[in-house]
């Protein structure tokens, strides 16, 4: 008995390294100093009440938030582990299986579990307040995706300590990712992972793309809407088309592995190149998915800190929704050293050259609306201007990649490692990074301190381009990815170092914005205004933290930037001030059952990754349970009282 349970254990925990034992100690310590501090405070009735059961965007929105923030954290451990076997040659810190499961872990994380949850931190955080709205469209659904990328985040981190990590690269190209190359779990977590959190974000592009389209403020037309929420739209609208590929993708691979099917091998009539064409046709996407709410995030801070309108408001929606068409027209750049035909080589090299030009667009008009305007250099602000010249940088080098001859040079080195970060962080991180310090004030109440958000500014900053600048060479100089180490003759070692200096300095940044956060949480400026930036939209118009209600009355928009327009018809005393009258407010009730429904899928993806059908069996028994309950739930939401709402306002510091 006593040695079937070490057999199993043997199997089921990884062992052999010390930074796995590493992990294990500060992933038990951590639970217990949770569980000691919820039973200590006698917290655990309010962290299902208020948190676990929320259908409120904001309190989702800060859920998402921390999560991506947590996923951050790990995936920049990942990235300084990788950097450092790398800073020297023929370093043994990591043996080359680990560093395999390292860099996959890495990519899937950085794109799928730190980006998106951070983009749909912010959709949650700011669009319904930005469309005047009280929540989103589903708010249960809403809960219910925010659940299903969770659990789908654990799973997928579980295999870290437990089974083993995937090791096939953050796209598990076949034949690496079957099982004759991948036996362990390690490829089916990757594939329960993604799957189950990647329903939630399929369920969140409809969600949005229904709030933004239904409900908006009235008078708000879409030729009024903010840049953001267009952003939004445009980014959701792809959402709606590339997952479904992406989870048709996984499930033709999952049946592979499970059931010996051979959609993605030789074997059989596959072909692996049609997994290929497939993970393409999602992930091409996907990063415009990530960058392009960036965009708005960006519009709305140059005009808000520059005080001017955005110029070419219009050239800017179009130039977002073309993005969203072509972007599903440029796949086959990834491969285009797997030989094809000339025409079809020509088409993608076109059309990714094509993506560029209302890229560039947005470029300019940033640019034109700073010109002549009163800038003022606040974080966001900073942020937004560090990522205009490395966006630039990141775009052109894609252009390079895009010449098809010229490709097959760049292919596979670290050119293209320094390109797609260049995009990634320059775009997506630092754009969210801005949005995040601009937006703080809404949800928190309180302004993130500017002295220690430099600090971190600058190291990432500086970090950034020390890192990978020397990798653009290093591309250059023969160095393809995925090599965990190199000899002292190939010349790499220099450029390496430098890169591993440079990582580790953007580590020390966001340390410094851990920092600045625990630091502003007592001593932050506090947001009694509700417009700390003289802001231009809607939910500078309400009060700091915003009431879970969002807006005592739902306003009345007559003018794109229409708190901007309020406030200097106030200045210029021609604004009429309107009775306000108040009725009771329709919410939502929060429910369990997301949170519920959540867990059994995650012990479907448990299930299937270990090959015990018995218990995805149990798993989809409790989904459809769930499902049938909610069906027959009719008490699903109520009405805010006047009284309670002119009491709320009262105690925010507003009269209604």
């Amino acid at each position: 008995m006593w040695e079937n349970i070490k057999d199993f254990a043997s199997t089921f925990f990884v062992t052999g390294d010390p930074l796995i034992y590493g992990a294990d100690v500060s992933i038990v310590l951590s639970m217990i100093a949770i569980v000691f501090v919820l039973t200590k405070y006698k917290k655990w009735v309010w962290l299902w009440r208020e948190w676990l059961t929320t259908v409120d965007h904001k309190r989702i929105g800060i859920m998402y938030l921390i999560a991506s923030l947590l996923m951050l954290f790990r995936g920049g451990v990942d990235a300084l582990l990788m950097r450092l076997q790398l800073a020297f040659p023929n370093v043994e810190f990591l043996h080359s299986d680990h560093y395999n499961a390292i860099f996959t872990t890495h990519g899937t994380i950085m794109i799928l579990f730190m980006a998106m949850p951070m983009m749909f931190a912010l959709f949650n955080m700011v669009v319904p307040l930005q469309l005047g709205a009280r929540d989103v469209a589903y708010p249960f659904l809403n809960a219910l995706s925010f659940w299903l990328f969770m659990l789908g985040a654990m799973l997928f981190n579980l295999s870290f300590v437990i089974g083993g990590s995937p090791d096939a690269g953050w796209l598990s190209y076949p034949p690496l990712s079957q099982n004759e190359f991948s036996p362990g779990p390690g490829q089916n977590f990757y594939i329960w992972g993604i799957q189950i959190s990647g329903i939630g974000s399929l369920a969140t592009g409809i969600n949005f793309i229904v709030t933004i389209l239904k409900m908006r403020a009235p008078g708000m037309k879409l030729s009024k809407m903010p840049l953001f929420s267009w952003s939004v739209l445009s980014s959701c609208i792809m959402i709606i088309f590339a997952f479904p590929i992406l989870t048709v993708t996984l499930a033709l691979l999952f049946l592979d592995r499970f059931a010996g099917a051979h959609f993605f091998t030789m074997d059989g009539g596959g072909n692996p190149m049609m997994y290929l064409n497939l993970i393409w046709m999602w992930g091409h996407p996907e990063v415009y998915i990530v960058v392009v709410p960036a965009f708005g995030i960006f519009s709305e801070i140059v005009a808000t800190f520059s005080r001017k309108k955005i110029f070419g408001y219009k050239s800017m929606v179009w130039a977002m929704m073309i993005i969203a068409v072509v972007s599903f027209f440029t796949w086959a750049h990834h491969f285009f050293t797997m030989g094809t035909s000339a025409s079809v080589i020509s088409f993608f090299a076109i059309s990714t050259m094509v993506v560029g030009i209302p890229t560039g667009v947005k470029v300019f008009n940033w640019l034109f609306t700073m010109y002549r305007g009163r800038i003022s250099f606040k974080q966001p602000m900073l942020w937004t201007i560090a990522f205009i010249p490395c966006f630039v940088i990141g775009g052109a080098t894609g252009v390079m990649l895009a010449v098809a001859p010229a490709d097959y040079q760049y292919h596979n080195s670290y050119f293209l490692v320094a390109h797609f970060h260049q995009v990634l962080i320059g775009g997506v991180v630092f754009g969210y990074l801005a949005g995040i310090y601009y937006w703080w004030p809404k949800l928190f109440g309180f302004k993130l301190d500017e002295k220690l958000g430099k600090w971190g500014f600058w190291f990432w900053n500086i970090g950034f381009y020390v890192c990978f600048m020397p990798q653009y060479a290093l591309g250059f100089m023969g160095m393809t990815r995925r090599y965990y180490t190199y000899g002292w003759d190939r010349g790499w070692a220099d450029m390496n170092l430098v890169s591993t200096v440079g990582a580790f300095m953007m580590g020390i940044g966001f340390i410094f914005q851990v920092w600045q956060i625990a630091y502003s949480i007592k001593n932050g400026e506090r947001d009694t205004t509700g417009d700390p930036w003289n802001g231009r939209t809607l939910e500078w118009s309400i009060p700091s933290p915003a009431p879970f209600y969002n807006f005592a009355v739902v306003p009345q928009v007559k003018e794109m930037d229409d708190w901007w327009a309020t406030k200097e018809a106030k200045a210029n005393g021609t604004y009429k001030e309107q009775p306000a009258k108040l009725e009771p407010i329709h919410m939502p009730k929060n429910s369990g059952i997301p949170f519920i429904m959540a867990n059994f899928w995650f012990l479907v993806g448990f299930g299937f990754t270990f090959g015990w059908v018995w218990m995805a069996v149990i798993g989809f028994i409790g989904v459809f349970a769930c499902m049938w309950a909610r069906s027959f739930q009719y008490d699903t939401d109520y009405y805010v009282p006047v009284e309670e709402v002119r009491r709320t306002e009262a105690s925010l510091g507003r009269v209604v």
